[in-house]
Parts: C-alpha cells; structure tokens; sequence
C-alpha cells in the first residue's frame, strides 16, 4: 500500500529482484512462486494462463527448477532437496578425484561486525562416519529415502541419514547394472552365434542391442505411471514424486519434511535450501555446457528453461505467455512502477 518507491519493504526488495532481470532458481518451486507473487506483488489472478504469463514478464532470463532438472536432466532416483544436493556433491567430487571438469565454490570472507547475522553449518560430503557393512546398521526409512520425508518425523526408528539412503540407491544401482551387462553379454553371445550359422540362409544381420552396458536409468517419474506399479528401486512409484501435502498448514513443513527426523542432517533453513538449490543448478549447469562454458545469450539450461515441476505429472509447467493469454491488469501497473523507480 502507498508509495512503494519511498518504502523499504519486503515488496520493494521483490521489485529489485525483477528490475535485474537475472535468472530466478527454485526447487519444487509452484508453490513458492504463487506465495511470492500474493504477499509481495499484486493479487493472483484468476486463471493459470494469466498467472504464467505474468511470470515470463517478470523474470525473462527465466525460472528454473532444480527439481525438474534432478528427475528429466541428471535423472537421480530422488530429487527431494537435500538427497539432489548430496548426490550432484558426491559426483562433483568422483569428478574432480579423477581430474575431469568439477564445479568449485569459493565463499564470502564476511566483516566481523557481520558474523552475528550469519550461521554456519557442518556441510562435507559425509556428515558422519558410517560403516555400510556394520553389524549393528539401523535399517533405512523407505518413506522417508522415496519422499524426502516422513509422518512420523523424529519418532521414527529408521534412518533418516541422506548418505546412507544414497550410500543403498547407488549400490542398488550397481547391482542392477551389472545384471544388465551381463544379459546383455550373454544376448549379443547368443546372437552372434545364430548369426554365424545362419550366415547361408538370408544375409540379414542381426541388430546387437545398443548401450546395453550403460544405458539411460529408469527414472522414478511418472512416464511410467500407467505401465508399472513399482519403481526401479523397488520402492512405490507414487513415493517417488514428493506428493505435496494438501493442507497450508502442512505447506508450511513442506521443504522442512525433505529432512525431518533424527538429526542427522540439521541443514534445514532457508539460507541453507538456498545455497543447496544454488549448487544443484551450477553443477547441472557445467555436467551439461561441458567445456563450453562462455555465458552467452542463450538459456542456460534449454531443457529446463522455464519449466516448473509438477508432483504427479510427466510434464513441466510451461512458463510462458500463449498467444491467447494476457497479462494481469496489476501486473501491468506493477511492471510500470518498476521501470519507472528503477
């Protein structure tokens, strides 16, 4: 209310952010952006094609969400926050130990008078010793390694330890590859042998499979939702794709129950969500520029440019003005004032 180009307002500050025109990140992020939009900008309008349409005016560098790029770009079996941001650090790091192209961070040196403001957290690749052979292993949480979270919170007697779950998906990930080569094997042998004793009869050659060793995973997405009950990983399908909770007052846990439970973890707030977020989207970013690196005009991620994930959808939420849709009348007045305080 009133004159917002005098004010220092959360609103203000949400202006700045439009007027630089860089990219907006976020994860699992419909719900964060119809929030901002309503407390810090102008009442939603009434349809969704006006809502992102609206959106592509607002941020045109693009919004991107690392959720998607987790489930359709890297293809993680989990893509809850925390679980994508350990997975994309573990790989950095198998990256960098074979001196291939890694992502580096380098932070702040912040004043002292500034230290008060800011809290640090214990952040190495394996926030605590573990023995995945151990005699006395506590049996990991299959709710919370599918969802991210779990009903029964720090009462549960499972393990909630994000290394750990991705300690068990990668071994059954490599379980499940070697089965592969070795079928595969055993197909092309198979195959090569007819091949060879029916060599007089058609002359046609027989296709050998292609990328049998080292095929794409079988994601748990919704692709295919309609064909199978039970995701690669041996979990419930509909457990993979962090069903959101239906009340606002369960909202208001919702990135806080990617890692609820036992303290294991502990590096839920919303600085550290940010700098997870950050770090997923750079690495991404390098796995798929490669040695191409120069920041040009081009999206940064095509395949993920203005997409929002969508729980329970094989598809994103296309960011985008439609021929048949026009921005909101208050978003127009906003844009205004933007550029002409800016």
């Amino acid at each position: 209310q009133g004159n917002e180009n005098q004010s220092r307002s959360v609103r203000t500050f949400f202006l700045e952010l439009i007027r630089a025109k860089k990219p907006l990140i976020l994860h699992n992020g419909l719900i964060d952006l119809v929030f901002l939009y309503q407390c810090f900008y102008a009442h939603l309008p009434d349809n969704l094609s006006t809502f992102t349409a609206d959106l592509s005016e607002m941020f045109p560098a693009g919004i991107y969400d690392t959720k998607y790029a987790s489930e359709f770009e890297t293809r993680f079996v989990a893509s809850y926050l925390e679980y994508a941001y350990k997975k994309c650090k573990r790989e950095n790091c198998k990256l960098k130990d074979s001196s291939g192209q890694h992502l580096t961070v380098e932070f702040c040196n912040y004043p002292a008078n500034m230290s008060h403001y800011i809290d640090y957290r214990h952040c190495s690749l394996e926030e605590e010793s573990h023995s995945v052979g151990g005699g006395n292993k506590v049996p990991i949480c299959e709710k919370f390694s599918a969802y991210g979270w779990c009903p029964k919170g720090v009462n549960c007697p499972q393990s909630h330890n994000i290394d750990l779950i991705i300690d068990e998906d990668d071994r059954l990930w490599e379980e499940k590859r070697k089965k592969r080569k070795h079928k595969w094997k055993r197909r092309k042998n198979a195959e090569e042998r007819a091949k060879m004793s029916e060599q007089e009869s058609t002359g046609k050659d027989t296709e050998l499979a292609q990328n049998g060793e080292e095929g794409p995973p079988r994601k748990q997405s919704c692709y295919e939702h309609a064909e199978v009950t039970a995701s690669s990983e041996g979990r419930p399908l509909e457990d993979s794709m962090d069903v959101e909770p239906a009340t606002e007052a369960a909202r208001t846990a919702e990135k806080g129950k990617e890692t609820h439970g036992p303290p294991q973890g502990g590096t839920h707030r919303a600085g550290f969500d940010a700098f997870m977020t950050g770090y997923i989207m750079a690495y991404v970013w390098m796995l798929k520029k490669g040695k191409n690196t120069e920041a040009g005009a081009e999206p940064w991620l095509p395949d993920c440019h203005n997409k929002l994930y969508l729980s329970g959808k094989s598809v994103p939420l296309q960011i985008v003005k439609s021929l048949f849709s026009k921005s909101s009348k208050a978003h127009s007045q906003k844009m205004k004032l933007a550029w002409a305080s800016g």
